[in-house]
């Protein structure tokens, strides 16, 4: 078996190399959240321009345009995480949002939001859960009534993270009331400036963290144009389990990016003069969780393959999320572990590491294990539907 990479993906390699050494001073510091939306946008489209980014969305969509190629991703991933720079923008619009238009959308709708969402110009949230819809997210009540072209949007939703940073949402609203719960689901894409929409920011446990906001958002007679409708109407449960799909892959995009500002960490920090590196109690634990980054690494590529071969990847797809998310936040764990009793400083203190991204990234980290379905609903969902095991019995009714 023949492990090496060809001459034209050698040379490809070298072009991403000259790319960074060129351009990487000009990327943005601090999160998409901080940046100037100009300067985002800008280094976003130069990527574009020369095809780190959006590669394969068509141009007509903002995007660069290339056909397919599973190693050079890889190779763009390896040299981008090389000299620590972001690759594009891992955003609930890019990530989530695009692939659901590509698959559904009108050609309206693609021209319209694609292409402003990769470069950074629109920023989307996810309005899924509510207070009483988070994992049987099929028995939401915020409701559309028709108003001539336009619905009405009346009720609530929870836990929407980044709404008070955004200027869109896709929203799941039931649009027919007399349909079975599954069926009467509609997607819609809606203004985050419309009249009637209130955002109320929710307080967590990690305080002012900066871009990792919950927020809850209550609508009064909200007003939206019926064609903002991805699909068709009462689709939205198909539609919307698309971008859940989107979403538990893009969990794993990054896991390595992570592992190599781990090793920087472990080779910066001293005890007693004398690198963490070679601590062997700590370098097992980096170890362990190397061998578990690169699983999560080829898991992706295999994704990323049956993605290019129009195949569905059946119960190895489910696992994604519930390893990933606990992957990530074993690794903040780490780092702040390594850090001593500086790990347990954020909000720019003076000794504070990284600007604290160790300690938001372990609550952040450990959010997501469970948000977007919690660990054990995704062994629900592997049980069931990956391994046809029989259906968790239902509490039964007073």
């Amino acid at each position: 078996m023949d492990l090496e990479y060809a001459a034209h993906y050698e040379d490809f390699r070298q072009e991403v190399r000259a790319f960074l050494r060129e351009h990487k001073d000009q990327r943005p510091s601090g999160s998409y959240f901080e940046v100037p939306r100009p300067e985002l946008s800008q280094w976003l489209s130069l990527q574009i321009e020369h095809g780190y980014w959006a590669r394969t969305i068509p141009k007509e969509y903002g995007g660069y345009g290339a056909e397919p190629d599973l190693l050079e991703t890889v190779i763009m991933d390896e040299e981008f995480n090389r000299v620590h720079v972001s690759r594009g923008l891992n955003a609930q619009g890019p990530s989530m949002l695009v692939p659901t238009l590509l698959a559904h959308g009108t050609e309206e709708q693609k021209r319209r939001w694609i292409g402003s969402t990769l470069r950074g110009e629109t920023i989307w949230c996810q309005g899924y859960s509510e207070p009483g819809a988070g994992s049987d997210l099929a028995s939401l009540t915020t409701s559309a009534r028709e108003d001539g072209d336009d619905f009405l949007i009346n009720g609530q939703k929870i836990w929407t993270s980044t709404a008070d940073t955004s200027e869109m949402m896709f929203v799941l609203v039931r649009t027919e009331p007399d349909a079975p719960k599954h069926a009467g689901i509609s997607y819609i894409l809606l203004p985050m400036d419309s009249p009637g929409l209130d955002v109320r920011p929710l307080v967590t446990m990690s305080g002012d963290l900066g871009e990792n906001s919950f927020n809850q958002v209550f609508f009064q007679d909200v007003r939206v144009p019926q064609a903002n409708v991805v699909g068709g109407r009462g689709e939205g449960w198909k539609i919307a389990n698309t971008t859940l799909q989107h979403e538990r892959s893009s969990l794993s995009s990054n896991a390595e990016g992570t592992f190599l500002r781990l090793v920087r960490l472990m080779k910066g920090e001293t005890v007693g003069g004398v690198s963490v590196m070679a601590s062997p109690v700590y370098r097992d634990r980096l170890m362990r969780l190397q061998s578990r980054m690169l699983a999560m690494k080829y898991h992706a590529m295999r994704m990323l393959t049956c993605n290019l071969k129009g195949e569905a990847p059946g119960v190895a797809g489910l696992i994604v999320k519930l390893q990933n998310c606990q992957l990530s936040y074993d690794m903040a764990s780490l780092g702040i572990d390594v850090m001593g009793e500086l790990g347990v400083l954020y909000d720019h203190t003076k000794y504070e590491r990284e600007r604290g991204y160790w300690q938001t990234q372990a609550f952040f980290s450990l959010g997501l294990i469970i948000g977007g379905g919690t660990a054990q609903i995704q062994k629900n969902i592997i049980s069931e539907r990956g391994l046809g095991l029989p259906r968790e019995p239902k509490p039964a009714k007073a």
